[in-house]
Formats: C-alpha cells, sequence, structure tokens
C-alpha cells in the first residue's frame, strides 16, 4: 500500500491486486494513509491453483485492471 501511494503522489497509475482477504486490510490501510488507490480482488486462496487457473483467474480481472489504470 505505501509503494502504490507513493507511484500514485508521482503520478504513476498502479492497481493493487490482491484477494479477497485482504480487503479489509487494504480498506483500513487505504484510510490510514489517507489514499484512495485503485484496487482489483481476486478470489481467496490462490497458492495452491494449477497454472490453468492462475491463468483463468488472470483473465478474469485483466479488462478491471487495464481500465483501472486509464481512467
Amino acid at each position: 500500500m505505501h509503494d502504490i501511494t507513493d507511484l500514485e503522489k508521482r503520478g504513476i497509475p498502479g492497481v493493487i491486486v490482491a484477494t479477497e482477504q485482504f480487503i479489509t486490510a487494504a480498506v483500513d490501510q487505504s484510510e490510514a494513509l489517507a489514499s484512495s488507490p485503485a484496487c482489483v480482488f481476486t478470489s481467496h486462496p490462490i497458492q495452491d491453483r494449477t497454472d490453468e487457473e492462475m491463468i483463468a483467474i488472470a483473465n478474469s480481472v485483466f479488462k478491471q485492471i487495464v481500465s483501472s489504470l486509464i481512467m
């Protein structure tokens, strides 16, 4: 969260990508840093996913990530 906040202040767009498990933490950190970075959340967990499953997850959020970067 600190890195994305720093990048945003420099005018460099970014998107936080995390699993749903981290929604509350992202909101809390955003509030603590007075920041509101774009966030995209995927299903949880991901550590035991196959390559094919990871590709499917990435494909499912790709457009959302790109649209967050160009807004």
